[in-house]
């Protein structure tokens, strides 16, 4: 825990004030409407003021738990009191080596068939697809998703129609179970920060709302250049920005599941006029936003990432600094498994070693219990000074959940490391992510689910002309 409940109770009076003074920017009259007609006063056109009333209203609408299922028959749960999944990264690059290119169709259906079989890894976020037409990219990648894991599926949504097209889509792969009653698929959106909420945000909550399908509200200020280079200053703009969305959330759908999304925070490298993903001030503000979400009662997300452009030693630690203080800040979503080169691209081999590095900070996050069972306190006194634990039945019953068991990191002696090879890190990833595209690729669609889909997509893309 970063922030003390009364530094939360400062930063969140703070905002409350920025939004009645500052007011929100509404790109879409209808919004303005519905706010205006909820209490809202306008400032200017297209400019509401939030009194502190309305934000206090769409709290207490907001569920504490928040469900998240995949198409395995897991459902889990996430909220202020626990729970932390690990997500990929949404990009507009692929590496290859040291290049990287514009990520395909074929890249995002082999990253999503990696991510299938990351233990570590809870869902997949949609990636630009640069092969197809722009403005069909969601769907187009949902479809290729659905295809190739079984984890859940978070698409990135590029038009109002995409987003309309992705919920029918889900819906088939759902059957006749409802979204609201196994949410496969979750959505949202990134406010213009600071305090602007853009059409196309608008009516992409506009368009899911209603079925209970769980919604990310973004913010994502810039210290030093989007907001205040201090760090309370940026986390007054970055609540301000998310408790605007939950508002317009809650009124299009009260009982809508959020979460708090203030992990997209950056800070600007003043040298290099870089926006920042890997520097410890963003495992502050991440770790804070975390605290502050848990102070309004609400699951919180995060993006742990690098700015190195490969999977090298840099993005190992930057993602371990970042994951680690996310998961011991109870961040719920973690996104970016797979991300490099500040969030630009994602790389099959990062994704193998994210998910190395997310079995670590989870197996960190679980911690200590302190029980009767744990202590083995009559254990120790029939052991008593032989010092022989290693034949017990104790041990051999619960070794397997204490201790952890990598899929990539070596433990062993140096002469068995030589006789595998001597391979370092990098090249073990390399070499478990040619094992794993070497396999004969698993269809997750039954042959009406393909044909629906692909129907939907054809449509999808007739429409678009």
């Amino acid at each position: 825990m970063l922030l003390s409940r009364e530094d939360c109770q400062t930063i969140h009076a703070a905002a409350l004030e920025v939004l009645r003074d500052v007011g929100v920017r509404v790109d879409d009259p209808a919004t303005v409407e519905l706010l205006r007609q909820a209490g809202a006063t306008a400032l200017a056109e297209n400019v509401v003021s939030l009194p502190r009333t309305l934000v206090e209203w769409a709290l207490a609408q907001c569920p504490r738990v928040v469900r998240f299922a995949d198409r395995a028959g897991s459902v889990r749960e996430v909220s202020a009191e626990g729970g932390t999944l690990v997500f990929t990264g949404n990009a507009l690059y692929v590496t290859r080596g040291r290049e990287r290119d514009e990520l395909g169709a074929a890249d995002l259906a082999e990253l999503s068939r990696i991510a299938d079989r990351c233990d570590n890894v809870h869902g997949m976020v949609g990636t630009s697809v640069a092969d197809c037409p722009a403005r069909a990219r969601d769907f187009v990648g949902f479809r290729i998703m659905a295809a190739n894991t079984a984890k859940h599926l978070r698409p990135c949504i590029y038009t109002p129609e995409g987003a309309r097209l992705v919920l029918e889509m889900a819906q088939v792969l759902n059957g006749s179970t409802s979204l609201r009653e196994r949410p496969i698929v979750s959505t949202g959106f990134s406010i213009l920060s600071p305090l602007h909420w853009t059409a196309l945000a608008l009516s992409v909550f506009r368009e899911t709302a209603g079925r209970g399908v769980p919604v990310m509200i973004n913010s994502e200020p810039l210290a030093g250049a989007t907001a205040p280079v201090t760090l309370a200053g940026c986390l007054v703009i970055g609540d301000a920005d998310v408790l605007s969305g939950l508002v317009i959330n809650q009124l299009l759908e009260p009982g809508r599941p959020c979460i708090y999304n203030l992990g997209f925070a950056h800070v600007m490298d003043m040298s290099s006029a870089m926006a920042l993903t890997g520097a410890p001030e963003n495992a502050l503000l991440q770790g804070a936003g975390a605290d502050l979400a848990h102070f309004h009662g609400l699951p919180s997300a995060s993006w742990m990432c690098t700015e190195s452009t490969l999977s090298d030693e840099q993005a190992a630690f930057e993602k371990m600094i970042t994951g680690l203080a996310h998961a011991a800040c109870g961040v719920n979503l973690i996104w970016g498994a797979g991300n490099l080169e500040s969030t630009l691209t994602m790389s099959r081999e990062a994704l193998v070693m994210d998910n190395e590095i997310a079995g670590y900070f989870l197996r960190f996050q679980r911690g200590i219990p302190v029980d009767e069972r744990s202590l083995a306190l009559d254990l120790i006194k029939e052991v008593g000074l032989t010092a022989d634990y290693l034949g017990t039945a104790h041990t051999l019953a619960h070794h397997r959940e204490v201790l952890s068991r990598p899929n990539l990191a070596f433990r062993n002696r140096r002469d068995i490391w030589l006789a595998k090879g001597g391979l370092d890190f990098a090249e073990r990833a390399e070499q478990r992510v040619r094992e794993i595209l070497a396999t004969e690729p698993v269809s997750y669609l039954s042959e009406e689910q393909a044909a629906e889909l692909e129907r939907l997509e054809k449509q999808g893309l007739a429409a678009l002309g």
